[in-house]
């Protein structure tokens, strides 16, 4: 299955592309589009992230799609264009017929790190392990992208059917146990 996770802004927009297939996680495609510096005007902003993801979607035709839900912000005009960003992203799902689901930050990071509260370097560090990238991508949006990918995949798993122990969970995810 090829999972679609997208950190959706208005200025910058993380997407990743990851496989699971036969208990293991691979990274198809990840990074960032700058849509703000492409673009200044708002709605060429939105077309720009909606092109773009069409364009990745078109290219790796991921099964399902997950997205970083909305959180609270003081800012209601920084909140009602993060919502537009949103709706782009995924509009260009949708118009594919490709599943979307949503993940608050706090379950992204804790299905990640185990930590609901953990900083974005502690995500940043776990998705580079799990996926054994060795490059640091310029923005966060990019691996926090992966975390939605991942905690999308780790939730499909466990769905599956329930892990009974520990012994079962650590068989049922080999690539989230890190050996020193």
């Amino acid at each position: 299955m090829r999972i679609l996770g997208i950190d959706p802004g208005s200025v910058i927009c993380g997407y990743g592309i990851i496989e699971v297939e036969a208990g293991k996680i691979i990274l198809i495609e990840y990074g960032v589009i700058k849509a703000k510096k492409k673009e200044e005007d708002f709605p060429l902003r939105l077309k720009e992230i909606f092109g773009r993801l069409t364009s990745v979607i078109e290219r790796h035709l991921p099964d399902e799609s997950a997205l970083e839900s909305v959180f609270f912000s003081k800012n209601v005009q920084s909140l009602m264009k993060l919502s537009h960003a949103r709706a782009a992203a995924m509009l260009a799902s949708t118009l594919r017929e490709i599943p979307v689901a949503e993940y608050s930050p706090r379950e992204v990071k804790k299905a990640v790190t185990g930590n609901g509260n953990a900083s974005k370097q502690q995500v940043e560090y776990m998705v580079k392990s799990l996926l054994k990238i060795s490059e640091t991508h310029e923005f966060f949006d990019a691996t926090d992208a992966l975390a939605v990918a991942l905690c999308h995949a780790y939730r499909w798993k466990q769905n599956a059917s329930p892990v009974k122990n520990w012994k079962d969970f650590a068989s049922r995810n080999p690539e989230r146990i890190i050996k020193n």
